[in-house]
């Protein structure tokens, strides 16, 4: 790894050297790497740890395979497909969720044992990765990301649209996002696939939506044309939201693609309910972590682009939030985030070493929102001073909010060290208050 980094040629060149007939690489090897376009050119196959896990995946009895249920998008992709193996637990189905969520697919593919896998792709993983046959696939939401990794935001795309390739029964996309029906619609799939869409409205035939409090299915009941199949409530999904608050609409989003998938894949509506209120989000997820003099100290520390930065944000009333934003910006801009939630703002504390487009967007569209950037030190506790700061400005009634809308390798090891710092800092107050 450290021979890539500081010589991606000759990486290429080590490992072709031995005339491969495959080469299997890690997602930390960038689509504009070298090692990628010199096996194109030697005719050499680039696979991901996806595709091997698909040719190595242990036969059932029969002689089948286990099918996969596989989703991607910008955001969202971790809760949902964890919602997914939940709904599909809550039905008696041996699952497994798999992939970009934490557990290699190639560990428990081979290995046999279950009777579906829920399977989180990265566009990194979706990339090199060809034959894949899913059951039924789902691409939640599509914003730029990973620009630098792809080389474009067409490649990124591309690579994104690669989930409904081969899908046998459904390709499910996100109303909201006319990119992801487009994808569909793009793709070779197997004769017989659907395109099954999900809305936070009332749906049309063929979809999955909302009908005042009640999430239903009108593109899996045996009478669809006329009636709608009650999956759950937003009673269903309560514990999901922000303390005292309204359940997220990108959560409801996320439930209703965890539920389309799993009924192409046969579960019942009962076990989709049942599903949805077993779900116990990760953490650092929109995760209350303290309350300190009135003030709400909240770690999205997973939102590490703009779009889930946006979408937290947009769960929180107007006014009253104090943003810890800020990180590897991965060649992104912030204009859009900004316009969209400027609203919400009552100052925002800067961390991270790509400030400037978060500090040219806070300028450009709320130049009246007070910044304060915060710098590493030689002691490195940056959390610690950036909620010192979040403190200081907060008022009663507000809510601390770190999500970055960047990626944490700048200055932490990941989301996830950098959610527990946050915590950390967040939880000292509280201790230190009488």
């Amino acid at each position: 790894v450290l021979r890539a980094a500081a010589d991606p040629a000759g990486l290429a060149e080590q490992v072709l050297a031995g005339a491969p007939d495959v080469v299997v690489v890690s997602p930390g090897i960038p689509a504009v790497s070298p090692l990628h376009t010199r096996a194109a050119a030697a005719g050499v196959e680039v696979w991901s740890e996806v595709e091997l896990a698909w040719r190595l995946q242990a036969r059932r009895a029969d002689g089948s395979r286990a099918p996969w249920l596989t989703l991607t998008g910008t955001n969202g992709k971790t809760t949902t497909v964890s919602m997914l193996a939940t709904i599909l637990a809550a039905a008696g189905e041996r699952a497994a969720a798999v992939g970009n969520v934490g557990t290699p697919i190639v560990r428990v593919a081979a290995g046999g044992g279950v009777d579906v896998l829920a399977v989180e792709l990265s566009s990194f993983q979706l990339h090199s990765t060809h034959s894949v046959s899913p059951q039924a696939s789902a691409c939640l939401n599509i914003a730029p990301d990973h620009i630098d990794w792809h080389g474009s935001y067409e490649r990124y795309r591309a690579d994104k649209a690669r989930v409904y390739e081969r899908t046998q029964v459904a390709c499910v996309y996100n109303e909201a996002d006319p990119q992801t029906l487009a994808m569909v619609e793009e793709a070779d799939v197997v004769e017989g696939a659907r395109a099954v869409g999900t809305t936070l409205r009332t749906p049309a035939v063929g979809r999955l939506g909302l009908v005042e409090e009640y999430l239903v299915d009108r593109a899996f009941g045996p009478d669809r044309h006329r009636a709608a199949v009650e999956l759950g409530t937003l009673a269903d999904l309560a514990h999901l939201a922000p303390a005292g608050g309204d359940v997220p609409d990108h959560v409801v989003a996320n439930a209703l693609a965890a539920a389309a998938l799993a009924r192409a894949h046969g579960v019942a509506p009962e076990h989709v309910r049942q599903g949805l209120r077993d779900y116990a989000p990760g953490a650092h997820r929109i995760e209350l972590v303290a309350t300190v003099d009135g003030v709400a100290y909240v770690d999205d520390s997973k939102a590490t682009n703009a779009h889930a930065a946006e979408a937290s944000l947009g769960s929180l009333p107007a006014g009253t939030v104090v943003w810890v934003a800020g990180g590897l910006a991965k060649g992104a801009t912030f204009d859009e985030l900004v316009l969209a939630r400027r609203d919400r703002l009552r100052a925002v504390v800067l961390i991270g070493v790509d400030r400037e487009p978060l500090r040219g967007a806070l300028a450009r569209h709320a130049g009246d929102v007070p910044v304060i950037e915060v710098d590493a030190g030689e002691d490195g506790a940056v959390m610690t001073r950036a909620v010192a700061e979040a403190a200081r400005l907060a008022r009663p009634g507000d809510t601390v909010l770190l999500a970055p809308a960047c990626a944490s390798m700048d200055q932490f090891r990941s989301y996830a060290e950098r959610g527990e710092a946050f915590s950390r800092a967040a939880r000292a107050l509280q201790e230190g208050t009488p």
